[in-house]
């Protein structure tokens, strides 16, 4: 029986101990839940047999039912302004959404025309900072609330906003870099047998590249550091880059090749940034070997500078004289140059400590000449005829690339006559292309 029920039957009953025991047995009702049902029987039981009790028991139930309205009305106010509460913070975080998507909108806006590219060099305060821009000039601009602060280290490439300059993105560290490395499909497919001769130079370069590279440990065993660069020098088309390739095909490490000549950049400060960049790079794909062809384009001895090309120049030699010197030796970083022109080099860059293997290619002698022929050969279809000891023991002084185009020369002569078969003909004329040339210099007018 509900308590609703029994409200409503003692209500409409006009017995007065009728309406005593019904509002008694309503306060039994809710407050003897946890008695059991032989307590709670004795107890209507003693209000029914003594009816002078009633009215005690009347008055208690009466401030009780007063006492649990007071509380219900309490409960239903805080249930109204709970309910009030969650219609205004559903309304807030509707508006908060909207303000949300539109702060996106406005950033993609801002992000979406073209910007300029900058480089961070000092933070100022959360929301400021310094940067340089491709023109030299340095600004002081505002950073973006969303912005990884984290991110934001000196050297590293942001994106400007174009009219503001406001710092709207950063880059990550090879995007504005034209330094990456050679994937191992892009490796050359050279190997130390596609040159001929070059037996002491392949030793030379091998230990001071591949070995500290491959066996760290032998140095540490006998005490000694292994060597930090390796310069290659001599004529040209001695097979100074080719055993660079070679050395990039046998490796694992990371190899990153670079000509001298990109360093050499249109804005002040790019170069250096550039050689910056290329030590970065190998440093966090260590073990790495960095390939540094025609060094003698930044690498030259230093003058008294007239013209700012010159002088930025020079800045590039101290940035990369700087980097060889400083890099942790801890990490696997060889450095490999390149130069047909030592003799112009500067003298801080040959010293030891930074180029501690110089390794010569001079002209082939009669031996090298022969090993040169018999790989340059070693593919081709050649008559029987065919006496490459003739050209081997000729006193011209040639070079291994000019032996490869005297064979290159003679198997297009065989082509030119349709002929599957090289004649020694086809090695006179290509001999006499390449090495019988005359003393005096092309007239294209005359």
């Amino acid at each position: 029986m509900s308590r609703f029920t029994i409200s409503l039957f003692f209500s409409s009953t006009p017995n007065q101990k009728s309406i005593y025991f019904l509002r008694n047995l309503t306060f039994l009702f809710l407050y003897t839940k946890d008695l059991s049902p032989i307590m709670a029987s004795a107890a209507v039981a003693s209000m029914v047999l003594d009816p002078k009790a009633s009215p005690a028991l009347m008055d208690l139930s009466t401030a009780d039912e007063e006492d649990l309205y007071g509380r219900l009305k309490s409960l239903e106010r805080q249930l109204e302004f709970t309910d009030i509460q969650e219609e205004y913070v559903k309304d807030e975080q509707k508006n908060l959404k909207r303000e949300l998507l539109r702060a996106q909108e406005e950033v993609k806006r801002i992000q979406s025309v073209p910007l300029v590219i900058g480089q961070f060099m000092e933070m100022v305060d959360q929301n400021n900072g310094i940067v340089g821009s491709t023109t030299g000039s340095n600004y002081y601009v505002r950073i973006l609330s969303t912005i990884n602060r984290e991110l934001l280290k000196p050297s590293a490439s942001v994106a400007l906003h174009r009219h503001s300059n406001a710092l709207v993105d950063v880059l990550p560290p090879e995007a504005d870099s034209s330094i990456s490395l050679l994937s191992q499909s892009e490796k050359p497919d050279v190997s130390y047998n596609d040159i001929g001769g070059c037996d002491i130079q392949k030793q030379e370069i091998r230990e001071a590249v591949e070995l500290p590279l491959t066996h760290h440990e032998l140095y540490k065993q006998i005490g000694i550091d292994p060597p930090r660069g390796v310069l290659l020098y001599g004529p040209p088309g001695t097979g100074k880059t080719m055993l660079a390739k070679a050395v990039a095909n046998h490796t694992t490490a990371a190899f990153i090749r670079v000509v001298g000549s990109e360093f050499v950049q249109k804005y002040l400060g790019e170069g250096p940034r550039m050689v910056r960049d290329v030590f970065r790079l190998a440093k966090e794909n260590a073990p790495a070997i960095i390939f540094i062809d025609e060094v003698d384009a930044i690498a030259t001895a230093r003058f008294d500078a007239q013209t700012g090309a010159d002088r930025e120049v020079q800045r590039i030699l101290m940035e990369l004289l700087n980097q060889m010197d400083g890099f942790d030796q801890t990490v696997n970083v060889k450095v490999i140059m390149a130069t047909n022109r030592a003799d112009t080099l500067d003298p801080a860059l040959l010293r030891p400590g930074r180029l501690d293997r110089k390794i010569e290619f001079p002209l082939p002698d009669r031996r090298q000449k022969r090993l040169v022929f018999q790989v340059c050969t070693s593919k081709m279809n050649l008559s029987d005829e065919v006496d490459l000891e003739d050209y081997v023991s000729r006193p011209d002084k040639i070079s291994a690339a000019e032996i490869a185009a005297i064979c290159q020369e003679a198997g297009m002569h065989a082509v030119r006559k349709n002929r599957y078969v090289i004649l020694p003909k086809d090695f006179e004329k290509g001999y006499r292309a390449n090495v019988k040339k005359p003393d005096t210099d092309f007239e294209f007018y005359k």
